[in-house]
């Protein structure tokens, strides 16, 4: 349980859908305006737009993992800042246990991100260097109302620190004066702060030595069972991602591409782009037959993105009608519940 003896809060007023998803994504998009020379603003030349998320759609059970995999570029951490508002979507749907949050302001705005919190990849960049770790959890329980007075505020604090593996002494110090994976327990010990139903986790042990990362992933999922969290779990990590998570959304160019339980999507992938990235992280536990199909060539810019299929210049499988028809997102009726992908020329078996 979570330091006040609860594992929500009684006073979210967002309608509950039952045994519903908790998140549902509808057709996400997101663009960015790229960065013009003097010459062409004097000249009246339109900025030219980086499609990052373009109908991103997904949804996310209660105590539920999902894992988020892409090369970097395909739109992993835009979708991850839309999610927790940092970034706005263009277009879409964010909707919390069934109630829309899309466009959510001012005080709906501070209850939703007490309910969805953000572990960022650098968790130094995050902390605030003056502010000694205990000050920084004290302060975001405050804000979200989670301690009233100076009374409560320290033991709440130790109960956190305690939840993530810290000594009550690390209250005291400073960012700098912990260690890389110190500093992690911290960053999550912050975010369970204000009692979330989500932790949005953004490549959160990528820069962590290969032991490290195993504590942080072991404490991720011991949080998991204990406090009842859903985690959407970004990795370029194939490996990482496989061994946390109960289900996968393979992204490109801003699309999911397919997505499934974790164990279907590894084991019997069926978009090319889905084999290619296994085939370019070898486990000696896969198939030996996804070294097949190695990825090639380079990922197309997000300003010249190819019509059809976005990954048809890269895929050995390619055909004429990739080149003109984008493919949807489709179930697999002879695969796993929920296994989907988004191919013309799947599936692929052999």
């Amino acid at each position: 349980m979570y330091p006040n003896g609860q594992s929500r809060d009684s006073a979210f007023n967002y309608a509950s859908s039952g045994s519903g998803p908790i998140l549902r994504v509808r057709n996400l998009k997101k663009h960015f305006l790229v960065r013009q020379a003097l010459v062409d603003r004097i000249r009246g030349i339109p900025a030219p737009k980086v499609m990052a998320l373009d109908g991103v759609s997904f949804e996310l059970m209660p105590t539920e993992s999902l894992g988020i995999v892409g090369e970097s570029g395909c739109g992993k951490s835009t979708l991850a800042r839309c999610l927790v508002f940092l970034h706005r979507a263009d277009e879409g749907r964010i909707e919390f246990e069934g109630s829309d949050i899309t466009n959510s302001s001012g005080m709906e705005l501070r209850r939703v991100r007490g309910h969805m919190q953000m572990v960022f990849q650098d968790p130094y960049s995050s902390l605030n260097p003056r502010m000694t770790i205990g000050t920084a959890i004290a302060e975001a329980a405050r804000f979200h109302k989670k301690i009233l007075n100076d009374e409560n505020e320290d033991t709440y604090v130790r109960k956190l620190l305690q939840l993530t593996g810290l000594t009550p002494g690390t209250a005291l110090k400073r960012p700098h004066a912990l260690s890389g994976g110190q500093r992690q327990r911290v960053a999550l010990a912050r975010a369970l702060a204000v009692e979330p139903r989500i932790i949005i986790a953004d490549e959160i042990v990528s820069a962590l030595d290969v032991s490290i990362q195993a504590q942080i992933l072991n404490l991720l999922q011991e949080l998991r069972n204990e406090l009842g969290l859903a985690v959407v779990f970004i990795s370029h990590d194939l490996a990482v991602v496989a061994n946390t998570t109960d289900r996968v959304a393979v992204m490109y160019l801003g699309k999911i591409v397919e997505e499934g339980p974790t164990a279907a999507v590894f084991n019997e992938p069926q978009h090319p782009y889905t084999k290619a990235l296994i085939a370019a992280h070898p486990d000696p536990e896969m198939d030996s037959r996804m070294n097949s199909n190695p990825l090639r060539g380079e990922i197309p810019s997000l300003l010249a993105i190819p019509t059809g299929c976005r990954f048809q210049t890269r895929c050995t499988f390619a055909e004429e009608i990739c080149s003109r028809v984008e493919p949807q997102l489709l179930d697999l009726p002879k695969r796993a519940i929920g296994h989907k992908a988004a191919c013309h020329v799947m599936p692929f078996d052999g």
